[in-house]
């Protein structure tokens, strides 16, 4: 049905037929966070919610671009112009996308696109990678690139880093391209090497929620690119490529050898928190991988739950509302909750039995209510398909 609105929308803007029509989905990470860009381990899955496209070729240096879900008619811009920081509404995606692959040497001449999208913007799902990545794969195909999955990814965080001018890792665009469903994605960031793990919550009795807090986070805003910074500091105060390269056993002696490094500097505490999250949230990832693995789902709560405290006090990423879901939702009996995404709002998992679902969602509302803050969005997330090609 989306792919049939999709395709009839975009005949009507402009009057030609599209080469086809695709699909992106958002994403919900189930634990790794702030690890990608220090080339550490992600466990991404794919949602359903899903941004479409409906995409011709042209070959007349135009890109015309038009969002059923922002007011405004079609823009056109022209190819030849396209630059980093030239372009600050929701058009540098998608342009950024074209202008990353021209970059990187693929003739692409132009395109006509009109986009729908249901994965909700600001909520920490990656809603711009979902359009980086249906943009991508649409031109990959039309124009015949011949380019792997991996690689779109790679070129949607190029664009993303250097044309839009948000530091992202590589997790988002990789799980909007490579996820399949009823799996989670278990991904190596320094490698891109990858393992589909399954999980499916139905079959042993649990649900995954999602908690929209409805609160906007923005990554290209600064206290996201000052975390990255204090990371790199980090590694280079340890001596390390990345902070991936810190054994968890060697902890508390490498933070040791980072208060003597940093010496009276004032962020030598943070470099410290930063560094102790990004070490503890490797673990967590493999940790995860392994109670899956060996069939032990339930048991994963615990360590979602620690990941959000290492969030929270660690990283400093998490808000009252965050705080609040996960509180509220252990209160209620949930096995494990924690903030997902890159933080200051957006949203929070909640892993639970399926019988103690509807207690604990009205129990998060209420106390939303009480606490004066917006209603937020509750929803079941299910392991859902990547990137595709729908007609």
């Amino acid at each position: 049905m989306a792919a049939q609105q999709v395709r009839a929308r975009f005949t009507e803007l402009y009057g030609t037929e599209p080469g086809g029509v695709w699909s992106a989905p958002g994403r919900v990470n189930l634990i790794g966070e702030h690890t990608d860009y220090n080339d550490g381990f992600v466990m991404p899955f794919a949602l359903p919610h899903t941004a479409v496209a409906a995409v011709a070729r042209r070959d007349d240096g135009v890109l015309r671009l038009h969002s059923e879900d922002v007011e405004g008619g079609v823009a056109e811009l022209v190819l030849a112009d396209l630059a980093p920081g030239t372009d600050r509404d929701w058009t540098a995606y998608p342009a950024g996308v074209v202008w990353a692959l021209r970059e990187a040497g693929h003739a692409v001449t132009g395109a006509d696109v009109h986009l729908a999208s249901t994965v909700p913007a600001g909520a920490g799902l990656s809603s711009s990678a979902a359009l980086e990545v249906v943009v991508a794969l649409a031109l990959n195909d039309l124009y015949e690139l011949g380019l792997q999955r991996w690689q779109l990814a790679r070129l949607c965080q190029r664009a993303e880093n250097v044309y839009v001018g948000a530091p992202t890792g590589i997790m988002d665009q990789t799980a909007s391209a490579c996820c399949e469903e009823g799996h989670a994605l278990f991904l190596d960031t320094r490698d891109l090497s990858q393992r589909q793990i399954p999980f499916d919550l139905a079959a042993e009795g649990m649900r995954l929620l999602v908690v929209d807090t409805r609160v906007k986070h923005a990554h290209n805003e600064g206290e996201y690119g000052k975390r990255r910074s204090g990371c790199e500091q980090g590694a280079a105060l340890l001596g390390v490529d990345a902070l991936r390269d810190v054994p968890f056993d060697d902890l508390d002696e490498a933070l040791a050898r980072l208060r003597t490094e940093a010496g009276n500097a004032p962020d030598a505490e943070e470099v410290v928190r930063l560094v102790r999250h990004v070490v503890t949230e490797d673990h967590r990832v493999e940790r995860v991988v392994s109670l899956l693995e060996s069939g032990d789902t339930r048991a994963i709560g615990p360590v979602l739950t620690e990941g959000h405290a290492s969030l929270r006090d660690d990283f400093r990423v998490s808000c009252p509302e965050l705080d609040l879901v996960v509180d509220t939702a252990l209160a209620a009996g949930a096995l494990g909750a924690r903030m997902t995404g890159g933080g200051f709002g957006g949203s929070a998992i909640v892993l639970a039995e399926a019988s103690d679902v509807d207690t604990i969602g009205k129990a998060v509302e209420e106390a939303f209510t009480a606490a004066g803050f917006t209603a937020p969005r509750v929803f079941e997330a299910v392991p859902a398909a990547g990137a595709r090609r729908l007609a």
